[in-house]
């Protein structure tokens, strides 16, 4: 025992003070005690530490503001003064100082209570802090990935999201600065992405860097597809070419990680250069790791945005510009025309006779044939020509910078003309294709791009009606014949502002009940000067010049409208509906307008049936199906139209997500003559049913019909024998007859 009472009297335990004292110098949070005048009387080690004091009895007497600037020292002062003041602590308050001895920044959790004498009166106050650092540390870092994901989510620009990323990586370490170079689209070369701390005399001189063995630490990075580690830029041989540049930045050492794709494709490069010779410390590998992932994220949205954007602009098939950048590059080309008066010429493009390759021997050879020819085309002419492709076999040519006359429109023409004649062999067999060709100049023959490209179209129709295989300029004459078209084109539009267009509604019925359980929205103009205009007028028309996207647009929401409105007005719920072109179904924005229609009108999306037609859905099966499987989790339904017409793929029909099919009338019409109708129909009816679809008949005008369809096991009918299309008053008459009584019975 006198062993063990010698050792505790060495070790001074049983000094009350000494004990207490070496007690809170030993904890790692920060213990003070204050008295009323907010001056520190006793302090562990390190308050002592953090404030710059080699012993706590440094401390003593002083205060706040005798540790922190004015207004960090008037905040916690004035905390202080009222725990004294009222007795009431305060727990857990989060507060951020200066680390006097490291110059750093450090988050402390500090709670202050009052310190009571032995009659419960207030003489000073107890405070306790705890460096909470780390975990701010890890909650900014946190939150900025979340605000740096977000900035991808919303399309931001890519140098703002991989500088922030960079920022953010370069604040959570000390003494790194950080760098995101971007491989270019040949694979070859590193390009600055982001390195807000570098020079830029260092980005500019690494910008355009090659990958490859000894290329540094990115390029070699790029080249490996894996992680490069270099502690001393001055000796290692893969800086052997760039030592020099790192030295006069004063960069010692760089740590570079490949920017990998989901698939393992490399996207680039992310660095960490430090100004001592070092190896890189795990937090700094770490950190690494979450920078390329998350700038993996943010490049390949950027790389599937321009994906999408040439896709937009460009023919899938050809490669070639499309429409919508035809009309672009030829306001620009007109706008310099203006400037420096050379000519513009439009050069419309239509191959003769390509129908007999696709016939003989299909698509896929009528696709080869298409992606020879432009290929063609383009190497016929200048950089700042352009070779377009309009759709089908139609290309238009853009001529730029030409002299005023003919002969070098002529010239370019007959080149043209060669090489698309040039023999090709397709399948083993040579074809021999001609073109005709119509031309448009400007300013002689528009001054805008779509009468230009309209007038280029006139001549070339004239080209073929002359016999094919031959070319005609726009004159004045040609113009006369398209006037009544280009009419009716600009009455569509301003019959869709003008309010001249109306719906008129044909009802749809369950063969079984007699019951209506859907209309059909069909659309009729009202023109103010030629009256009533068919349909089969202006539909196509609108088509053609996607003056169908904005009228389907308003039909959508009216027919929207009105379904609510009777619904509102009482009636059992119907089904209305609508029919889709391919402009429109195609359209970029179409799921976005058709939930908007669905909610300005607030109609539930089970009240909404889009018709299809048949070659619509084929056209580009898992397009359409991506489309269609959008619309229908929210309840929207589809039905094919005018089914039997398209030569559908019925391996990719069952694998549509469609309600119904709709037999075209055209099979109808001769139903009680024709075998063949007949078997058809038939046909079509028990496919759909074996594929749990329902089956439509329009065009139903006599009772041999209905006959035939029930015998058949058709569950739905429209057409005249019912009723014929009518106004919105007249369905709602037919709703109220029918809730009154079994259905509606056929005319």
């Amino acid at each position: 025992m006198s062993i063990v009472k010698n050792d505790l009297a060495d070790n001074s335990l049983n000094d009350p003070h000494r004990l207490l004292r070496n007690m809170i110098d030993q904890v790692p949070d920060y213990l003070f005690v204050k008295d009323l005048d907010c001056r520190f009387i006793v302090a562990n080690e390190a308050v002592a530490r953090i404030h710059g004091f080699e012993s706590p009895d440094d401390l003593t007497g002083k205060n706040d503001f005798d540790l922190h600037d004015a207004s960090s020292a008037a905040r916690f002062s004035q905390i202080e003064r009222q725990v004294i003041r009222t007795g009431v602590a305060m727990i857990g308050m989060e507060e951020c100082v200066v680390d006097a001895a490291s110059g750093k920044e450090r988050w402390l959790s500090t709670s202050k209570v009052p310190l009571r004498s032995a009659n419960d009166t207030v003489v000073g106050l107890i405070g306790i802090s705890r460096d909470i650092s780390a975990r701010k540390r890890d909650d900014f870092l946190r939150d900025e990935q979340t605000a740096i994901l977000e900035m991808i989510v919303v399309n931001s620009p890519l140098h703002a999201v991989l500088d922030r990323l960079v920022r953010l990586m370069e604040r959570q370490l000390v003494g790194v600065y950080g760098s995101i170079l971007l491989l270019d689209d040949g694979g070859t070369h590193l390009k600055h992405g982001a390195a807000p701390a570098l020079s830029q005399e260092y980005c500019g001189a690494i910008d355009g860097l090659p990958i490859g063995p000894g290329a540094g630490s990115c390029g070699t990075a790029a080249w490996l597809g894996e992680s490069v580690i270099v502690a001393d830029i001055a000796s290692d041989p893969l800086w052997k070419n760039y030592r020099d540049l790192a030295s006069r930045h004063g960069l010692k050492s760089c740590w570079s990680a490949p920017v990998l794709s989901h698939d393992g494709i490399v996207l680039g490069t992310f660095a960490l250069y430090s100004a001592r010779v070092r190896h890189p410390e795990p937090a700094e590998i770490n950190l690494t790791q979450i920078a390329t992932r998350i700038a993996a994220i943010a490049i390949e949205r950027k790389h599937a945005e321009d994906k999408i954007r040439h896709m937009a602009y460009h023919d899938m098939l050809t490669g070639l510009p499309n429409r919508s950048l035809l009309t672009d590059r030829l306001t620009q080309a007109m706008l310099q025309t203006k400037r420096h008066n050379p000519w513009v010429s439009v050069l419309f493009v239509d191959l003769d006779n390509f129908k007999f390759v696709n016939d003989s021997l299909g698509h896929t050879a009528g696709d080869e044939l298409l992606k020879t020819v432009a290929r063609r085309m383009e190497n016929c002419i200048q950089p700042t020509d352009a070779a377009v492709r309009m759709g089908g076999d139609e290309f238009v040519i853009l001529l730029t910078d030409l002299p005023e006359n003919t002969d070098a429109i002529a010239a370019a023409m007959h080149k043209i003309r060669a090489a698309i004649l040039e023999p090709m062999i397709i399948r083993g067999r040579e074809f021999h294709i001609t073109c005709s060709i119509g031309i448009a100049t400007y300013p002689q023959d528009g001054t805008d791009a779509e009468t230009l490209i309209a007038n280029a179209d006139i001549a070339m129709y004239k080209a073929k009606e002359a016999g094919r295989d031959g070319f005609r300029f726009f004159t004045p004459e040609l113009n006369i014949k398209a006037h009544e078209r280009l009419a009716l084109h600009d009455g569509i539009r301003r019959g869709i502002a003008q309010s001249e267009f109306h719906l008129l509604y044909q009802p749809q019925v369950e063969l079984e009940f007699g019951r209506i359980f859907a209309v059909e929205a069909l659309v009729r103009w009202n023109h103010p000067q030629l009256g009533l205009i068919n349909p089969n007028e202006f539909i196509p028309l609108a088509e053609e010049t996607g003056l169908i996207v904005p009228l389907g647009e308003w039909v959508l929401y009216e027919a929207c409208k009105q379904n609510k409105r009777w619904q509102d007005a009482g009636f059992e719920p119907i089904t209305m509906c609508v029919n889709v072109s391919a402009r429109q179904f195609h359209d970029q924005n179409w799921t976005s307008r058709v939930m908007h229609a669905l909610g300005e009108t607030e109609l539930d999306a089970k009240c909404l049936e889009l018709e299809l037609t048949e070659s619509l859905v084929m056209r580009d099966v898992n397009e359409v199906i991506a489309t269609m499987e959008e619309l229908r989790k929210v309840g929207v339904s589809f039905a094919i139209d005018d089914f039997g017409t398209g030569y559908s793929n019925l391996s990719a029909l069952k694998s549509l997500p469609v309600s119904r099919l709709k037999i075209d009338r055209s099979f109808l019409r001769n139903l009680v003559e024709d075998d063949d109708d007949k078997t058809i129909t038939a046909a079509v009816i028990s496919l759909a049913q074996k594929l749990n679809m329902k089956v439509i008949a329009e065009g139903v005008e006599t009772h041999e019909q209905l006959t035939f369809l029930r015998e058949n096991h058709c569950d739905e009918v429209q057409g005249h024998l019912f009723s014929e299309a009518v106004s919105s008053t007249e369905i709602g008459k037919l709703l109220q007859n029918q809730q009154s009584r079994s259905g509606l019975a056929p005319a």
